[in-house]
C-alpha cells in the first residue's frame, strides 16, 4: 500500500511539474509571438517611413515607373531571401546562394544555347540548385561540418565551377520566348513579381501549416530537445538546405531572362543582401524565430533603399557600406531583444 501511495504521489508531482512547465512555455510562447509582430509592425513602418523620406528628397521616386522597377529588381533577393528565411530559422546559414545562383545561370545558359527546350533547359537549373543545396544539407548533417564553414565551401565550390565551365565568359543571345520570363507579365503583374508573391504564398503555407515547419522553428529553438522529442533534424534540416539552392536556381533562371546572358561573376554578394531582409524582417539569426512577411518587408526596405540612393547619385561602394551597417544595426537590435526577454 505504501509503494502504491508512494507512486502515486511521484505521478502527482510528476504531473504538477509538467503542468508548470508547459505553462511557463505556453506564456513565453506568447509573449515571444507578440514580440515577433511588433517587431514586424516596426519593420513595416521603418519602410513607409524610408519611402516618404525618398520621395521627399526626389521627385522621381514616387512615380510608376520606378515603382515598378524597384519591386522587380527586389524579386531576385526576396526569392533568395525564402530559403534564406528556411534555413535562419532551423538554426543555420547559408553563404553560398549567390554561387550557386550563378552555376545555375550558367548551365541554364549553356543548356539553351545548345537547343535544349526552355522548360527543360529552366528544369535542368532548377535541378542544379537543388543539387548543390543538398550537398550542402549533406556535408551538415552527415559531415557535421559547421553551416558557416560548409556554405562558406560551397560558395568557393560553385562559383568555381561556373568559371571553369564557361572559362569565364558570359552566356548570351537566347530565345525571344524566354526573355519572357522576365519582360512579361501575368495578370497585370510582372512575371517576376508573380513569381515571388506566389513563392512566398507556398512557402508561407508550408511554414506555418505543416509538420516541416514547425520542426524547423524547433530546431532553430532547441536542436536537442527537438531529436528528444523524435524530430529527424538531419532529413529537415537537408530539406532546409535543398529548398535553398531551389530559391537560388529559381533567382537564377529569372535573372538569367532579365539580362539576358548567364554569367559566371553573378550574384556577387547577394547572399548578404539575403541575410539582411531576412534579419531586418525580424528572423533571429539565433534561429527559432521568423516570418516570410517579415522578409518580404525586409527585401523591399533593402530595394527600396538600394534604389533611393541611386537615384540620389551615392556611389554604389558607399551603398556597400550602408547595407552593411543596417544588417550590424539589425543584428544588435535582435541581441538586444533577446537580452532583454531573458530578463
Amino acid at each position: 500500500m505504501e509503494d502504491r501511495r508512494a507512486q502515486k504521489q511521484k505521478a502527482s508531482l510528476r504531473g504538477a511539474a509538467w503542468l508548470m512547465h508547459s505553462t511557463f512555455s505556453i506564456l513565453n510562447l506568447r509573449s515571444s509571438i507578440l514580440l515577433l509582430h511588433r517587431r514586424q509592425l516596426g519593420t513595416l513602418i521603418a519602410l513607409l517611413v524610408l519611402a516618404a523620406v525618398l520621395s521627399a528628397l526626389t521627385p522621381y521616386f514616387f512615380t510608376i515607373s520606378n515603382l515598378l522597377n524597384v519591386v522587380q529588381q527586389t524579386a531576385i533577393n526576396a526569392i533568395i531571401a525564402v530559403g534564406m528565411t528556411y534555413v535562419i530559422i532551423s538554426g543555420g546559414i547559408d553563404l553560398s546562394v549567390g554561387s550557386i545562383l550563378a552555376l545555375a545561370g550558367i548551365l541554364l545558359g549553356s543548356a539553351l544555347r545548345a537547343g535544349v527546350p526552355v522548360p527543360l533547359a529552366i528544369l535542368g537549373g532548377l535541378l542544379t540548385g537543388t543539387l548543390m543545396g543538398s550537398l550542402n544539407g549533406l556535408l551538415i548533417t552527415r559531415g557535421k561540418l559547421p553551416p558557416f564553414i560548409a556554405t562558406l565551401g560551397m560558395m568557393s565550390v560553385a562559383r568555381g565551377a561556373a568559371l571553369v565551365y564557361s572559362d569565364g565568359r558570359p552566356i548570351s543571345g537566347f530565345d525571344a520566348s524566354f526573355r519572357e520570363l522576365a519582360t512579361g507579365a501575368l495578370w497585370l503583374a510582372p512575371v517576376p513579381v508573380a513569381i515571388m508573391i506566389a513563392l512566398y504564398g507556398i512557402s508561407h503555407l508550408l511554414l506555418t501549416r505543416t509538420k516541416h515547419g514547425r520542426y524547423l522553428y524547433a530546431m532553430g529553438g532547441n536542436e536537442q530537445a527537438a531529436i528528444l522529442s523524435g524530430v529527424s533534424v538531419r532529413l529537415h534540416k537537408g530539406l532546409a538546405y535543398a529548398f535553398s539552392g531551389l530559391t537560388s536556381g529559381i533567382a537564377a533562371v529569372i535573372l538569367t531572362a532579365r539580362l539576358n546572358s548567364a554569367q559566371p561573376i553573378a550574384g556577387i554578394m547577394y547572399e548578404l543582401e539575403a541575410i539582411a531582409a531576412t534579419v531586418i524582417g525580424g528572423t533571429s539569426l539565433m534561429g527559432g524565430e521568423g516570418t516570410l512577411a517579415g522578409t518580404l518587408v525586409g527585401a523591399l526596405i533593402i530595394g527600396v533603399l538600394r534604389n533611393g540612393l541611386n537615384l540620389l547619385g551615392v556611389s554604389a561602394f558607399l551603398q556597400q557600406i550602408v547595407i552593411g551597417s543596417v544588417i550590424i544595426l539589425a543584428v544588435l537590435l535582435d541581441t538586444m531583444m533577446r537580452t532583454a526577454r531573458r530578463r
